[in-house]
């Protein structure tokens, strides 16, 4: 491992609260242990295109706290090519950059899989994203911190829900994980939600309007996952069809969920794995990502990370459909 002098880190895909903190983590462990940092500015395509920068500890000052990412972030359609990830190679070669910290989420980390196994360089990835969806820690950075922006959202809502007498249908974020939804829903107290991972066969639409609204509510909120075909605006229209004497509305977060200050819980989990990251390439490890299970840092491969479905404690679901009659 004496052959590695520099680190380069970099930001890819989409931006998560508490991405900053892990930039800062990284640069600093690395200088404490003797390795200098090079910062690469927008992901993959900054890394084609050499848009690169030595780091000190004076260029990670004060980002702990802020959201999105310093290094700014990109998605790179050239670096999903061979040509591309030979550009990619060569610039770490002109830069002198010995292994590559990649903070993401399966996409990027996918990348660095690729990247990794075609040139057999060492990547470390860490697990930034708000979606939860990586396999092998309990919570990727970002999550947290969305989670609680989603619930501050929903209670805002639930006020004009109950003034108007409405049915509000509220898309959030989470591709084909329900995590996001799952949990929001359980903490503002949402009397339904409409996740992928609740596989029952039977329509979630149907079940929730006959076992809550048309008993006594007159009110309430349902979250939905993000979906192309099934997302908030389908089950509304639906629910204006088939119940028509229902007022419906739908509020779409968007990208609101993504901003803001991250959370505490975010600040030390992005610390804790770019320490281990740091760690990681110490000890001589690559190809991995690091995560942190029962309060313990973890490495996971990467092909593990991204290739196996995390799975959604069903419980949660219960938990829910109880607590919401």
């Amino acid at each position: 491992m004496s052959k590695i002098r520099t680190i380069g880190v970099l930001t890819s895909g989409g931006d998560s609260p508490g991405m900053n903190a892990a930039i800062r983590s990284v640069t600093r462990s690395a200088i404490c242990n003797g390795f200098k940092v090079k910062g690469i500015y927008r992901g993959y395509e900054g890394l084609i295109h050499d848009e690169i920068k030595t780091f000190t500890t004076e260029n990670v000052s004060n980002i702990i706290q802020t959201g999105g990412t310093i290094l700014r972030t990109a998605r790179s359609k050239e670096f999903e090519t061979p040509a591309g990830r030979k550009k990619a190679y060569e610039t770490l070669r002109k830069e002198a950059i010995d292994a590559l910290v990649v903070i993401g989420g399966n996409g990027s980390l996918t990348g660095a899989m690729l990247f990794a196994e075609e040139y057999d360089f060492p990547c470390i990835g860490l697990p930034g994203t708000i979606d939860n969806d990586l396999y092998g820690t309990d919570s990727t950075i970002g999550y947290d911190t969305t989670l609680n922006t989603i619930t501050d959202c929903v209670d805002k809502i639930r006020d004009t829900a109950a003034s108007h007498e409405r049915i509000f249908f509220i898309e959030v974020m989470g591709r084909d994980a329900g995590f996001l939804a799952q949990n929001s829903a359980i903490a503002a107290g949402a009397e339904a939600a409409i996740i992928p991972e609740d596989s029952t066969g039977s329509d979630q639409l149907i079940q929730f309007m006959e076992r809550g609204i048309r008993k006594s509510k007159k009110s309430c909120i349902v979250i939905v996952s993000e979906s192309p075909k099934c997302g908030a605006m389908h089950y509304a229209e639906r629910v204006r069809k088939e119940y028509p004497n229902f007022d419906v509305r739908v509020s779409i977060l968007g990208h609101l969920q993504r901003g803001g200050s991250p959370s505490a819980r975010d600040r030390i989990l992005a610390s804790r794995v770019g320490v281990g990251a740091i760690q990681a390439i110490v000890q001589g490890q690559r190809n991995v990502m690091v995560g942190v299970r029962n309060n313990e840092v973890v490495y996971v491969p990467f092909i593990d990370a991204i290739g196996k479905r995390k799975p959604l404690d069903k419980n949660l679901i219960r938990v829910l459909d109880e607590l919401s009659i």
